[in-house]
């Protein structure tokens, strides 16, 4: 981190320069000394101090200036940094009003000019404030901040989209964090422009969309290639385990995402049953490694960017964009995945964000701390997320249709919630209403078996009701089965549709759809193991079915 710093204020030059060399003198190796002869124009300094993350231990700024009193000055200052020291620098006639200083500011000291010799005059004055300061002292985050309500659907895209993209920032509750009001304040902004998000370089945003977040932190990148050799739509596990063989195999390779890396898995807060983690590990850490893995090998990675098309002329398949310029590729590794599946029930579309969330248990976990929360959904998502959750709320009540977990979660997580005491499950029950105002604050449960229903205090709805492919935008002529999943391999001959679409001699490789040079791997592929392991050599299986293509055209 940055040095704290001391601020020095004095329109007499050469009051400042002695204070600035005496200061400099004494603690330049602890703390950084930035003076200035203007209280205006320290009031914007400081301002752009406090969106960087930079903090203030101390001002020292003369009482008698022609801008603004020093009394003045530390009164708007402390809005800004509410911690910092105050010593006022008075000539003997301002001691009146350095007194009264006291009371309108908490001034912690005034210091009657001159304070020669230092060592006894001012030294030992700065050195029993710092010494205070540095007791009370919590260092301010320094990265991105996002300022917004808690129940904004907005608030949550972004922290999803941060959160998903492994960037870390620091969230503020206009409701709840005064620090948050402060920021906004400083920055003369409204609540009209929430959610409000502060870079690293000081910079604010008032409502950004996501990809002008990505242009901002640099990971919207330029496509460097005219021709790829395989790109790869959707960086999941599949996606990125493509990307990892596909560059470390000499393959100009590009991965497209259109939101962020790891796709369901890396929004599970601990994969358990991966080979080689016998303690387990997140998906978001497992994200991480394999994007880290794939960059390094010389992967190219456009986030968020949405495919809206492919197109095929003479070999080449042309990915179109929903923005921006169209990619030219020698073959496709569709690796788009799963969505969760909408709960089709009254309430739910109006809170969604706002208390509702599918998956993303990870992102707004914090927030339930103390709730009773409810997560829908039998599967090792859902179950993994109950987990993650009764670290934080005060009740997680898992609701499902059937009688118990074992046919659809692993046992080990069912061991693990029958162990844990403030999760509760609540079988053969389906939710039939949410309610609230701005945000979730009740659901009505029906039971199935007599039509019984209860109402329930809930903080937050986590939903994982299954999923269902994403294969929506595909418009070229790729075989899929009656629930929307890409066909390949061998199953395409089933199909009546299959021999006017393959022009080739051969038959399909395994992982191949009805598309010559155009590859599905993982969740979004017909009869796939839905499994992070299964995704992970899929993907990798495909590269090898991508060179046996290359090789013929």
């Amino acid at each position: 981190m940055n040095k704290p710093i001391l601020f020095s204020i004095d329109d007499d030059p050469q009051v400042l320069r002695a204070i600035g060399r005496d200061l400099k003198t004494q603690y330049a190796d602890d703390y950084k000394i930035i003076s200035t002869t203007s209280a205006k124009e320290a009031l914007e300094v400081l301002v752009d101090l406090k969106n960087t993350g930079d903090v203030v231990a101390m001002f020292l700024v003369d009482q008698r200036m022609p801008e603004m009193e020093g009394v003045d000055f530390l009164q708007s200052a402390i809005r800004i940094y509410p911690d910092a020291k105050r010593v006022l620098l008075t000539a003997y006639s301002d001691t009146v009003a350095a007194i009264k200083a006291i009371n309108n500011v908490q001034l912690d000291y005034y210091l009657t000019k001159p304070w020669n010799p230092p060592e006894e005059k001012l030294y030992p004055v700065i050195n029993d404030l710092l010494d205070d300061w540095k007791g009370h002292y919590k260092p301010d985050f320094r990265g991105i901040k996002l300022i917004g309500y808690q129940f904004s659907p907005k608030s949550h895209e972004i922290k999803d989209y941060l959160a998903g993209n492994l960037i870390p920032y620091a969230w503020y509750d206009i409701e709840t964090n005064p620090e948050g009001k402060r920021l906004l304040e400083i920055n003369q902004l409204s609540t009209g422009d929430l959610p409000l998000i502060i870079y690293e370089d000081g910079h604010c945003a008032g409502k950004p969309t996501i990809r002008q977040i990505a242009e901002k932190i640099g990971l919207s990148l330029q496509i460097k290639n005219e021709v790829y050799d395989v790109v790869i739509i959707g960086a999941g596990p599949a996606g990125l385990a493509a990307a990892v063989y596909g560059s470390s195999e000499g393959l100009k390779t590009l991965l497209v995402e259109r939101r962020a890396p790891g796709g369901q898995a890396g929004t599970s807060s601990r994969i358990e049953n991966y080979l080689g983690f016998p303690s387990g590990l997140s998906g978001a850490d497992l994200t991480r490694r394999a994007i880290s893995q794939a960059k390094r090998l010389g992967a190219e990675f456009l986030s968020p960017t949405e495919v809206k098309d492919i197109r095929q002329k003479d070999g080449y398949k042309t990915i179109v964009l929903d923005d921006g310029p169209e990619i030219i590729s020698r073959s496709v590794v569709i690796t788009t995945g799963v969505d969760y599946r909408k709960l089709e029930v009254e309430g739910v579309d109006r809170f969604t964000g706002a208390g509702v969330y599918y998956g993303a248990a990870m992102t707004e976990a914090s927030a339930c701390k103390g709730k009773e929360v409810f997560v829908t959904g039998g599967g090792n998502s859902a179950g993994q997320a109950a987990m993650y959750l009764s670290k934080f709320a005060s009740r997680v009540h898992i609701v499902i249709r059937r009688e118990n977990l074992i046919p659809t979660m692993s046992a080990y997580l069912i061991n693990q919630i029958e162990s844990t005491p403030n999760i509760e499950l609540i079988p053969c029950t389906e939710i039939q209403e949410a309610l609230g105002g701005e945000n979730l604050e009740q659901l009505v449960l029906r039971n199935i078996r007599n039509g019984e229903q209860k109402t329930f205090d809930a903080g937050a709805l986590y939903i994982f009701i299954g999923a269902k492919p994403f294969t929506d935008w595909i418009q070229l002529d790729i075989i899929k089965n009656d629930k929307e999943f890409i066909e390949t391999g061998r199953n395409l001959t089933a199909y009546d549709t299959f021999k006017s679409i393959w022009k080739k001699d051969r038959d399909p490789y395994l992982l191949e759809t009805s598309c010559p040079g155009i590859f599905a791997a993982g969740d979004v592929r017909a009869g796939a193991m839905n499994r992070v392991a299964s995704a992970v050599g899929e993907g990798s299986m495909a590269i090898s079915f991508v060179h046996k293509y290359l090789a013929e055209i």
